[in-house]
């Protein structure tokens, strides 16, 4: 019987300068191997346009990615990030798989072909939480948290997947067991 490669995954988190999907500023990619988190990676990113209308929430304006590499430019080094992971996590998933979509289609590079995975859906249905946004799952879950940092967001999405996945350990043993 052959044993199965350990599931590989990268939990994301985009921030934007504004309301367009294409304006990603920052972008954090933390890779799973099994439950362990085996690297972390972040990066600023120089948006199209220069007006920035998040910036009270995650700290970032231009002065600070007017140096930055775009997208385009960037995407090597993301692209390197998702050799091996069969699926990426993220807690809005249609929010960051909408950003990197835009991103990748105004840039002219093939978005990925991975499925993703919420996590916001995952808090609803191991745990029952309403509200499920990012700062309740992780109060609940004791994980630390800086929101609206890209790294630590994308680094507590990682850890509610790894304890989603431990919480239903014991339910698919218990499937297994005969009547």
């Amino acid at each position: 019987m052959a044993t199965q490669s350990p599931r590989c995954f990268a939990a994301i988190d985009f921030e934007t300068a504004d309301y367009e999907r294409d304006s990603a500023c920052s972008l954090a990619i933390v890779k799973v191997i099994g439950e362990e988190i085996v690297s972390r990676w972040v990066r600023l990113i120089r948006p199209p346009r220069r007006q920035f209308v998040f910036s009270y929430l995650h700290g970032i304006g231009w002065k600070d990615v007017e140096n930055q590499p775009n997208f385009a430019e960037l995407w090597p080094e993301v692209a390197r990030q998702f050799e091996g992971v069969q699926f990426l996590v993220a807690h809005n998933a249609s929010f960051d798989k909408g950003v990197m979509s835009t991103c990748c289609v105004k840039a002219g590079i093939e978005p990925p072909r991975l499925p993703f995975h919420g996590t916001v859906q995952s808090a609803r249905k191991t745990w029952g939480l309403h509200p499920a946004k990012l700062p309740n799952v992780c109060q609940f879950l004791k994980i630390p948290l800086e929101h609206h940092k890209a790294e630590s967001d994308a680094e507590a999405c990682a850890r509610i997947y790894i304890a989603a996945l431990q919480a239903e350990k014991p339910v698919k043993a218990r499937r297994k067991q005969p009547c």
